[in-house]
C-alpha cells in the first residue's frame, strides 16, 4: 500500500464509525494494522465505484450497513 493510501485509510477510520468498527473487527481477528487498513481501503474503493455508477451521494449507513456499532 502506498504511504498516501495508508494515510487516507487511517484518516477514514478516525472519522467514519462504520470504517472504524470494520477495522476493529479485522484487528480482533488477528489481522495486522496494515492489512486491516488495506481491507478498509479496498472497501472504500468499492463504495466509491458503487456511488459513481448511479451518481448517488455517499451515505455512512448505506456504505457500512452491517458494520455499525450497536446502540447503547
Amino acid at each position: 500500500m502506498l504511504k498516501k493510501d495508508r494515510a487516507q485509510a487511517a484518516g477514514v477510520i478516525r472519522f467514519s464509525p462504520g470504517a472504524r468498527t470494520y477495522h476493529g473487527r479485522l484487528r480482533a481477528r488477528d489481522l495486522g494494522h496494515d492489512a486491516a487498513l488495506r481491507q478498509v481501503a479496498d472497501r472504500l474503493v468499492g463504495i466509491l465505484h458503487g456511488r459513481l455508477e448511479p451518481g448517488t451521494l455517499y451515505d455512512e449507513a448505506t456504505a457500512w450497513p452491517h458494520r455499525q456499532e450497536p446502540a447503547a
